[in-house]
């Protein structure tokens, strides 16, 4: 399984490298969305896809589940979430005061 969970991550991070290449500014945002949740993919894979009991001290309970990835990729999906509203509210105001979202008319462009 964790064959599986790893190529998919790998799968994610190539076509949001890709989407990162694009000229607009959406595509770009998805890109960064992408690579965050392949990013959140590779962490539960290398915390190892086991089942467990949960991570509490009961007497007769020798296997554990590891808590640790989890408590990391929940803390990673809340960075992720405030990076890609940051970006889409940045994205919204580009768009709106220069009237494009391709970053090659964006470059040079100034706001007197």
């Amino acid at each position: 399984m964790e064959i599986i969970m790893s190529i998919v991550a790998g799968l994610l991070f190539t076509t949001g490298v890709y989407m990162l290449l694009q000229k607009q500014i959406l595509r770009i945002i998805i890109g960064t969305s992408l690579i965050s949740h392949g990013a959140h993919l590779l962490i539960l894979t290398m915390g190892r896809l086991k089942t467990g009991a949960p991570p509490i001290i009961v007497e007769g309970v020798t296997q554990y589940t590891d808590p640790l990835p989890q408590a990391l990729i929940l803390t990673s999906i809340v960075i992720s979430f405030g990076v890609t509203s940051y970006l889409l509210v940045l994205a919204y105001r580009t768009y709106k005061t220069n009237h494009t979202d391709n970053m090659d008319e964006l470059r040079g462009t100034e706001h007197e």
